[in-house]
């Protein structure tokens, strides 16, 4: 199949009988060049499909003016909002993005790191997978002093910089509420405990009772995907429980709704005979009945705090080593699903 040819400047200066140094810089409405002739050279380019060659100018200026972005989901209100803070901050400084998300997979997760790295991109704001163990292969980026920014998902051990809210007191704060308003056997429905948000979280849970002398027990904790399914199982295993449990903390708004819905379809009261609390303040929060106390998670704020940190960098006003850890404020909301005291 023949490949129509790509239109350059040259091709615009034949048309217009101008120097292609004044085509490309009228191109760019570079201020030497008078706005009446700019604007034939524009209207003539648009006429002809004329493309700018990114590619070859980042190749020039080693820069490609293009951000990459590693998430560990894509379905997800948090993450959107996330990515809507991101492309906000972005898309005003100039910077294209590039989104890939490694389904919680690891090996999936280093093949998309390593894409980037390719694509020559200028940064990376980047979220981890269940199953990352390490960062070794953000390497390529380091060994290049590319700037890399964790949110959310990150490893706190490490002295990359990292975006996070304060897990282990929204973990604490919740509980705590539980145990206020007289709940005394306390179940957790989390994820992953191996990936920060979640360990963090379990260990805020398990301190809130250890401060209020409350045994903590194993079998109260169900550690699960984040999936609908899983949701459902979970709130089986609670009608099984013996005694049954009077307080729930999910750290997710999605399963606690879908584990709540489940459970009153079985007969049990919210907040009377359970009391439930989630996690993100997701839209599905205000819509289930009783509406959901939950920890408002600002994503949008979270991506563009993170985006405006790798973009001062990339522009010379800070150095992302000199803060590796920055805590954005969340806010415990108290609904109907956990009011057992009026």
């Amino acid at each position: 199949m023949h490949k129509e040819k790509e239109i350059t400047i040259y091709d615009i200066a034949r048309e217009l009988k101008l120097a292609p140094s004044t085509v490309s810089r009228g191109l760019k409405n570079n201020k030497l060049i008078k706005k009446a002739t700019a604007k034939k050279i524009l209207d003539k380019a648009e006429q002809m499909g004329y493309r700018h060659n990114n590619f070859a100018s980042s190749l020039r200026n080693q820069k490609s003016h293009t951000i990459g972005i590693i998430l560990h989901e894509l379905n997800s209100n948090f993450i959107t909002s996330v990515l809507a803070g991101i492309e906000k901050v972005t898309a005003d400084a100039g910077y294209d993005i590039i989104i890939t998300h490694s389904g919680e997979n690891f090996e999936k997760e280093a093949a998309n790191v390593l894409s980037l790295f390719h694509k020559r991109v200028d940064g990376v704001i980047a979220s981890l997978s269940f199953t990352t163990e390490n960062l070794d292969h953000f390497k390529p980026f380091f060994e290049k002093k590319i700037p890399v920014i964790f949110f959310d998902r990150a490893d706190e051990t490490s002295d990359r910089t990292h975006v996070i809210i304060d897990n282990y007191k929204t973990g604490y704060t919740a509980t705590s509420h539980l145990i206020e308003q007289g709940c005394k056997r306390i179940a957790l429905l989390t994820s992953n405990l191996k990936r920060n948000v979640y360990s963090q979280r379990h260990l805020g849970y398990k301190n809130a009772l250890f401060d209020a002398g409350i045994p903590y027990k194993q079998n109260l904790v169900l550690v699960k995907d984040l999936s609908q399914e899983s949701a459902i199982e979970a709130a089986h295993e609670i009608l099984k429980m013996k005694p049954r449990p009077d307080g729930l903390f999910v750290t997710n708004d999605f399963e606690a709704a879908v584990c709540m819905q489940e459970l009153k379809r079985h007969g049990v009261k919210v907040p009377q005979d359970i009391a439930v609390v989630g996690f993100n303040n997701d839209a599905i929060s205000k819509i289930v009945e009783p509406q959901l106390s939950t920890i408002n998670y600002p994503g949008k704020d979270m991506g563009e705090i993170t985006a405006r940190q790798l973009i001062d960098h990339l522009k010379g006003k800070n150095d992302i080593g000199q803060t590796n850890r920055i805590i954005i404020k969340s806010e415990f909301i108290i609904r109907e699903s956990s009011l057992r005291k009026k």
